[in-house]
């Protein structure tokens, strides 16, 4: 699979989470990748790794300052193009809502990478089974 490294603008549906909702409480602070989910100058993101794999790097036009980086998924994000971005807290996750915007890709993540971290998982849940199909599907 070729990656792509050209920068590019695109208008996006963008939701919040946090570490604290009930359905992220087993997995605390951490990532898919079993990092620690950033909140400072660069920024955690959740999605579909299919649409927009493991590693992208992005800025949300007008917030030029924050770095995000897709390192987590979520099961509401599979087969939808919307980018869950990370909030330490439930109240600063009400506040950020639904909202659509403008991003730049800055960096591409790894489609391989993404499907070598899923893999193993597939077993476990059928948004990971479907996320590796469609990965799969790009080879």
């Amino acid at each position: 699979m070729v990656e792509e490294v050209s920068s590019e603008v695109l208008e996006i549906r963008t939701t919040a989470y946090s570490h604290t909702e009930a359905d992220h409480l087993k997995y605390g602070r951490k990532n898919a990748i079993g990092g620690r989910l950033k909140f400072g100058t660069v920024r955690s993101a959740a999605a579909d790794w299919s649409r927009y794999p493991l590693g992208t790097k992005f800025k949300i036009i007008g917030k030029e300052d924050t770095l995000y980086v897709v390192d987590d998924y979520g099961r509401a994000l599979v087969g939808k193009d919307v980018i869950d971005l990370y909030k330490p807290t439930q109240r600063q996750m009400r506040q950020w809502g639904v909202r659509h915007v403008e991003i730049e890709i800055v960096e591409w993540g790894s489609f391989e990478e993404s499907l070598r971290v899923l893999k193993p998982r597939v077993r476990y849940a059928s948004h990971v089974r479907r996320m590796v199909r469609q990965l799969q599907a790009k080879s």
